[in-house]
């Protein structure tokens, strides 16, 4: 349980504690993918190569639809949360866990269809490289919020006090959607410079 030694006051800066570091972490996850956004923009612009030179397969569209029915689906436990529907927020949770892993799935089937196409991740277009640069990270921060939820879902099988029910989701909703809007970006960036 997350109150055992804290006063309520101190629990209160605890968890405004923890959703700063949340904040101050996902700028610092935005700011290294507009650093790598830049980066890209100014490789491609020096002439060293003329871009991606492909097209995205199509398992991108799959995958971002997958991503923000996963996000819909967490609200959904979210909201299951808040009522005290633990039925159904363990139900949502699992779902979005399994949407969530879907994605992943998704994603590694993306980089098979590049092989197949003969872009690798090391290679003389550098540019190509900067797919699995993008897709890498992201996923890397998937796995993060994977855990994230399984810890919800752990606290709403135990289950922990209705506050820290609340916060844990709170955190977690926060985190995934964040997760979503990144994908959309750089999906949305990767098809603008394909």
């Amino acid at each position: 349980m997350e109150n055992t030694d804290y006063t309520t006051e101190e629990l209160i800066q605890s968890r405004k504690a923890k959703k700063f570091n949340l904040w101050l972490g996902m700028i610092g996850m935005f700011m290294m993918f507009a650093a790598l956004s830049s980066g890209f923009i100014v490789y491609t612009a020096s002439g060293v190569d003329k871009g991606i030179k492909t097209s995205l397969p199509n398992v991108f569209i799959y995958s971002t639809i997958v991503i923000i029915l996963s996000s819909v689906l967490l609200h959904l436990a979210y909201r299951a949360a808040k009522l005290e529907q633990l039925g159904k927020q363990k139900l949502f949770l699992v779902l979005t866990i399994v949407f969530g892993v879907v994605f992943f799935v998704l994603q590694v089937e993306a980089w098979m269809v590049f092989v197949e196409r003969g872009i690798h991740f090391i290679n003389t277009n550098a540019s190509q490289s900067f797919i699995y640069v993008f897709t890498g990270l992201h996923l890397a921060h998937i796995i993060a919020g994977l855990i994230v939820l399984v810890r919800c879902f752990i606290g709403a099988v135990k289950p922990i006090p209705f506050a820290d029910n609340q916060f844990r989701m709170n955190l977690a909703i926060i985190f995934w959607h964040f997760l979503d809007l990144l994908w959309i970006y750089i999906y949305v960036f990767l098809l603008l410079n394909q």
